[in-house]
């Protein structure tokens, strides 16, 4: 591989593998003065969006407990950390300087809990066939809490905003890994 290649280049879990290393070198306590959004602002987006769309939920008692998440993980952040938000491997460059160029970041400030559910979403199939084995293995290679891990990542199954609310997958895990 050559500068500029992107980790995708890699095979599957070798790509993946990358993603804890990234995540906890880029995750650092923002300064005083952060031009940064709070994680709890995006949250609050995401819940305004899909309760815009209530008429669509396939399970309401699941949508309504992952908008509770959304409000309530925020406020909770053990503590907060500038987050990618985004990082996949299409966002992750060979460099010179160093191993490995994270690009686009979607950069806010909040729980590094919630950064780990990109990658687990990123790997939906492993993800669907071990939810609680993925996310706690995932989560100690973070070194973050799995339950929080495991939180954010029922939140989202259960109460993301989607164009299709008939996803069963999305369902599925939900109903897998709910509190």
């Amino acid at each position: 591989m050559r500068a500029g290649d992107g980790i995708t280049r890699l095979a599957g879990t070798r790509a993946g593998r990358g993603d804890f290393s990234l995540l906890r070198r880029l995750w650092r306590p923002p300064s005083v003065q952060h031009p940064f959004r709070p994680l709890s602002a995006l949250a609050e987006y995401w819940s305004n969006e899909t309760l815009a769309h209530i008429e669509q939920w396939p399970d309401t008692g699941l949508v309504r407990e992952g908008l509770h998440l959304f409000t309530e993980l925020p406020r909770t952040e053990p503590t907060k950390v500038v987050l990618a938000t985004d990082l996949h491997a299409g966002n992750v460059l060979r460099a010179e300087r160093q191993p490995w160029l994270v690009i686009d970041p979607k950069p806010f400030v909040g729980d590094p809990a919630y950064d780990a559910t990109q990658h687990l979403f990123n790997c939906s199939a492993r993800l669907r066939s071990d939810p609680d084995g993925m996310i706690r293995n995932f989560a100690d290679l973070l070194g973050v809490d799995h339950e929080r891990v495991r939180l954010w990542t029922f939140a989202r199954a259960a109460a993301e905003p989607r164009d299709d609310w008939r996803n069963g997958d999305l369902v599925a895990l939900a109903r897998a890994i709910g509190p």
